[in-house]
């Protein structure tokens, strides 16, 4: 039998950020439980700042029956003589009966002992408040709290729970609370509790209480109130869809209002004042004509019929805010741009200051500038080497003295913008002051890359740096750890190397800016690279073992590689062709093909031989612009590597005769291998 299943457990307002960390975790942690119980069903998870709910439309009253199976000694070891041994005593005990009613079965080619039992399903409902301790003891919010006389801590206390199976209270205890068949309204109804008979009147009494349960239906209603405040007031309201999350689970009556502060406030940087409304107030900014406006909504969780003293109290709050950022523009401005404290700025144990890391940046700089010259070159007009040399320079010496203005020691993450603006403001030049903005870029998965070539190289040397200092030092990532954001580090290196198509090489360029370190085993950091081009690249992972079993260390080419083999590996008719040479990569297992390999046209003796190898060097004596053209030509000579099989005996009893065939598919494979060595690929 089935009947619906209501869970509540209401707490004390929930913190938005850590709660939506776990919540892509805790329908499928509940999920795990049921199915361990033999209970699973379909169910829906509820969420606002007080309660956390689970529905289930159609619950087992009952566990179903099930059978164990208990297998013992064999039955030479259970029995001696006719008469049980300890093995066969044991086994009896283990299974709860006596050893006259074991018996025994075939298993393994041998007769051991058996027994069969039948469990029966116990009564669900006698289940329902184990599991669910199970269950919030299994959810994960970072920090906890205990209360009261509790040892048990979870994200917030609990003060309430709730159970019904169809019309019958659920009596259990969770964390010292008993549970009960009341819940809450919002408080802006009541304080007092409600009682409810069944799930349905559960849901109808909440709603008529003002709750408005469903999270889905009250992103719906935000983003409904917000296009009717646009029309109205003609402008445009950017959604962050993280802070819309948060509004989400902070809210149960969500109404969403508009406020404004003085037009005063407009000369922050826009950056400020969305930073200002978004992390430490949660309102969204207003825009109009494409410019942020002196307004913002907020989404109120109070119900009234006037709303204007929350709208004048966040006005105010917000006041407060913004006078601060003032504040400290005017200061910072004031003061300008200075790298002298950053001195005193402790980057990290055994590397020294913030100064001492923009002096190991700096080196990085020159050794990119003169790398990259040629695409500088192209992309950027400037009048010598020597002047840009001043603006590179200039940008990187710069480029963390805003961790100095008191602007970004109030907004850490306004660290680099505020530099962008405060170099801005003292003439600096336009390349350096955008270099300053996007020395950090990226900085996440979906985030923008530096805008050119100049801003690259200030921000690849942030990113190498740290790399090679915190290897320098032992701080390698192991496991999951990674307090140092190193793999987010390397995965921002190749995407700009691929972005603007410029060339390093993972092996020796990192052996050459390493001199300026302390030393380390520069191959653990090669090793750490190439761990991370696994993990980056779309592609079969033997088709990227393949590529870098080739020798190959340069990003962009490594790129090239691996996009030019996915595609043939990819093909249709790619199977068929491979068999003849994975025969290649086989029959010449044991040469070194590294070394200089000679063919001797003179010691051929069949035209499969020289048929082979005229079209390889028809093949070899074309130049290709891709990567893709030269491997299509070599794989081409499937027909010939066929005829050449099937035709001439590579194993000859002349030693010469026999070297020689090896050497002529040898150079094939050392022409693969010179893209990717093919006989990693798996298909």
């Amino acid at each position: 039998m089935i009947k619906p299943l209501l869970i509540e457990i209401g707490v004390e307002e929930l913190p938005a950020v850590p709660f939506l960390k776990e919540l892509p975790s805790i329908e499928k942690k509940w999920a795990d439980i049921l199915e361990k119980n033999a209970l699973l069903c379909g169910f829906e998870f509820y969420y606002t700042p007080r309660r956390l709910v689970l529905w289930h439309s159609e619950f087992l009253l009952e566990q179903a029956d099930r059978e164990e199976e208990f297998f013992g000694a064999p039955l030479h070891v259970a029995y001696v003589d006719g008469k049980a041994t300890p093995a066969a005593i044991g086994f009896a005990k283990k299974c709860g009966v006596e050893v006259e009613e074991l018996g025994s079965i075939q298993k393994d080619g041998k007769e051991v002992l058996y027994f069969k039992k039948t469990i029966k399903g116990q009564n669900s409902k006698n289940l329902i408040g184990e599991m669910l301790q199970e269950f919030l003891d299994g959810l994960n919010f970072g920090k906890s709290m205990r209360w009261g006389s509790n040892k048990e801590s979870f994200i917030r206390p609990i003060r309430w729970v709730g159970s019904m199976l169809g019309d019958e209270h659920v009596p259990f205890s969770v964390y010292g609370v008993e549970s009960k068949y009341f819940s809450y309204p919002h408080r802006t109804i009541s304080y007092e509790p409600f009682a409810y008979d069944f799930a349905g009147d559960f849901f109808e009494k909440l709603e008529r209480g003002g709750v408005v349960l469903f999270p889905n239906k009250r992103e719906e209603m935000i983003l409904e109130q917000f296009k009717a405040l646009e029309k109205e007031h003609g402008i445009k309201i950017e959604v962050d869809a993280d802070l819309l999350a948060e509004v989400v689970a902070i809210t149960e009556a969500p109404t969403a209002l508009i406020g404004s502060f003085d037009k005063e406030f407009l000369r922050l940087p826009a950056e400020v004042i969305i930073t200002s409304m978004k992390e430490h107030q949660r309102y969204f900014p207003v825009f109009k004509d494409g410019k942020i406006t002196n307004r913002f909504i907020v989404v109120s969780n109070a119900i009234s019929d006037d709303y204007d003293l929350i709208v004048k109290g966040n006005e105010k709050v917000l006041r407060a805010r913004l006078s601060d950022g003032l504040f400290f523009l005017d200061n910072d401005l004031k003061n300008g741009l200075s790298i002298h404290g950053l001195k005193d700025i402790v980057y990290l144990d055994g590397l020294g200051s913030v100064f001492d890391k923009v002096i190991r940046e700096k080196g990085i700089v020159d050794f990119l500038q003169a790398k990259y010259k040629r695409n500088l070159g192209i992309e950027i007009d400037y009048k010598s080497e020597k002047e840009l040399g001043l603006h590179l320079n200039r940008a990187i010496m710069l480029s963390k003295a805003d961790l100095l203005s008191e602007m970004v020691y109030e907004f850490t993450e306004l660290q680099g913008l505020m530099g962008y603006y405060y170099a801005k403001a003292q003439g600096e030049d336009a390349l350096v002051s955008l270099a300053i903005k996007e020395q950090y870029l990226p900085n996440s998965e979906d985030s923008e890359l530096p805008s050119n070539v100049f801003s690259s190289i200030i921000a690849l040397s942030a990113k190498l740096d740290s790399l090679l200092a915190l290897f320098s030092i032992g701080k390698i990532p192991t496991g999951t750890k990674d307090p140092f954001a190193l793999r987010r580090a390397v995965n921002g290196i190749i995407k700009i190397v691929l972005d603007k198509k410029l060339a390093f090489d993972i092996k020796e360029d990192l052996k050459t800016l390493s001199k300026n370190y302390q030393r380390f085993d520069i191959s653990e950091l090669e090793k750490f690279f190439l761990e991370r081009i696994y993990q980056f690249f779309d592609a079969n992972i033997s088709v990227i073992k393949a590529v870098l079993e080739s020798g190959e260390r340069d990003i962009l080419k490594i790129y090239q590689k691996i996009e030019a083999l996915k595609k043939i590996v990819d093909s249709s008719d790619f199977k068929e062709v491979f068999s003849t040479f994975k025969r290649v990569a086989n029959i010449i297992k044991g040469l070194d093909v590294d070394t200089e390999i000679v063919v001797d046209v003179k010691l051929f003796e069949s035209e499969y031989e020289k048929n082979l190898y005229n079209a390889y060097k028809k093949v070899i004596s074309k130049s290709y612009e891709t990567y893709e053209e030269k491997l299509d030509a070599l794989f081409s000579l499937k027909a010939e590597i066929d005829g050449f099989f099937d035709n001439v005996m590579v194993n000859s009893e002349n030693e010469k005769v026999k070297h020689n065939r090896l050497s002529l598919i040898a150079t094939i494979y050392k022409e693969f291998k010179s893209v990717a060595d093919i006989k990693e690929i798996s298909i």
